[in-house]
């Protein structure tokens, strides 16, 4: 028998009639989403509980007291959070309990961190970095917020998956401006307005993955039924090959304009997985990777920039390559920082990862791994791969194509951006210049990523309110 449920969506216990058993009894089939949003704030709190005691390690480690200031901003951001929490019970009772806990978790412990240096420095003031990222992450959550209050239902994204895709083109060509944009350790990326900078690459990541679920969801019976077989693999059509060059030409113009190797290999490395979600051919992930690899040694042979990188990547350890200016002297340092931290870390305030260039951001996994060790880490990691396998269960558990897509590409992007830091960091890949999800300070990466957790908070909630087909006795 078949049987049609509806779940809640005003967070109300809902029964529904469900197909009599063998015994002719009359089932029911009971959806507490009461029992979610509890959940949800049980894991913050504790969440809260472990960035308060970060914060409190890290002053007894480097001042060997405890100061309140900052103790009462942390307790402020903590509000913050479980008022988000609060609010999702109205908004959206239904939605995944265990990404706002995670990222919160994952926000906090790289504030601890970011204080952590801002204290080695001696910079305690309202320019500190820690206090910026703490005003950063209110006006992210506040954001978060007003992007679930606004977005009702993921499919409205679709109908405007081509203004998506001219914010995404606007937001890259921002910095190449001659006024407002401006080059910073090597690459344009960064946009200033008076005293206010941000990196829109952050957010057009964003707009890119809406305009390529939309894309592809019209597109993917052209590109995954037609071509010809070679290899066991079915490869597309030289006209269906339009897509993939047009990204790859887009991601080599960052890479050569902008000077980013990290920047352009997310924007195709997103593009390549959504494509092979939304069409289920290898030919695809075979013929991106080609070019892709293809272009990047092209590249590091014609622009110095890139061979500097690879060059630094390669002989990292050669005292010329190390003591060059842009040489390796900021890997081999992390790597002693890392090294010197050992299983289970020197502690919060008791290494030295301020010695190393840009702990608070581009380096930051190498102070948090010098202080909290190779276990401390793998906490880290795992948390990291819990947001990204729920983000991927949200949208496989989706019944509409376009949800499917957006939610694998979200996720996609917060587990390969982890990827290419922590990849450059542990001498895996070249170095590049992205920021660690949540962890690293700036507030353009920590609002683009906060609003990655509210769509798919919103996913998950219109997905949980999908009427489901129950069959079985």
């Amino acid at each position: 028998m078949v049987d049609a449920t509806k779940e809640s969506t005003a967070g109300m216990p809902v029964t529904s009639p469900a197909p009599a058993d063998h015994g002719g009894n009359l089932r029911l089939r009971i959806h507490l989403p009461a029992k979610i949003r509890n959940l949800e704030l049980a894991l913050l709190i504790f969440a809260c509980i472990i960035n308060g005691a970060a914060v409190v390690l890290v002053q007894l480690g480097v001042l060997g007291d405890i100061r309140p200031e900052i103790i009462w901003m942390g307790g402020g951001l903590a509000a913050l959070a479980i008022g988000m929490h609060v609010a999702l019970r109205f908004v959206a009772p239904d939605a995944d309990p265990f990404l706002l806990p995670v990222a919160t978790l994952l926000n906090g412990l790289g504030i601890a961190e970011i204080y952590r240096l801002d204290l080695a420095a001696g910079s305690t003031g309202w320019e500190a970095d820690g206090i910026r990222q703490i005003a950063w992450t209110a006006i992210a959550l506040v954001i978060a917020f007003a992007v679930i209050v606004a977005i009702r239902n993921h499919r409205v994204l679709q109908r405007y998956r081509y203004i998506a895709m001219f914010t995404g083109i606007v937001l890259l060509l921002l910095p190449m401006l001659p006024i407002i944009g401006y080059e910073q350790f090597g690459a344009r990326l960064w946009v200033r307005l008076g005293f206010f900078s941000f990196q829109p690459g952050e957010l057009a990541k964003i707009a890119l993955a809406i305009f390529f679920a939309g894309y592809l969801v019209q597109a993917r019976e052209s590109l995954s039924m037609v071509g010809k077989k070679f290899l066991g693999m079915r490869f597309p059509r030289a006209r269906d090959l339009g897509p993939i060059l047009v990204i790859w030409a887009a991601a080599m113009a960052v890479l050569v304009i902008q000077r980013d190797l990290g920047t352009s290999l997310l924007y195709f490395g997103l593009f390549l997985v959504m494509i092979y979600v939304a069409t289920g051919r290898l030919s695809w992930v075979a013929i991106g990777l080609l070019l892709f690899v293809g272009g990047a040694i092209l590249a590091s042979q014609i622009l110095s920039y890139v061979a500097a990188r690879f060059h630094g990547w390669l002989d990292a350890f050669d005292p010329t390559v190390y003591n060059s200016i842009g040489g390796s002297y900021q890997l081999v340092q992390g790597l002693f920082g890392l090294a010197h931290g050992g299983l289970i870390g020197t502690g919060f305030g008791q290494g030295r990862p301020g010695i190393v260039p840009l702990a608070e951001s581009d380096y930051i996994i190498a102070s948090l791994g010098e202080e909290l060790g190779l276990a401390g880490l793998f906490a880290i990691f795992a948390l990291y791969l819990i947001l990204v396998s729920r983000g991927m269960r949200i949208g496989f558990a989706g019944q509409d194509d376009f949800g499917r897509l957006l939610g694998v590409g979200l996720s996609f992007v917060i587990a390969l951006q982890v990827f290419i830091v922590v990849g450059g960091v542990t001498r895996v890949i070249p170095l590049t210049g992205l920021t660690t999800p949540f962890l690293a300070a700036g507030g353009s990466s920590l609002v683009a990523n906060w609003i990655i957790v509210a769509l798919l908070l919103r996913l998950s909630d219109s997905v949980r309110n999908q009427p489901r087909l129950v069959i079985g006795p």
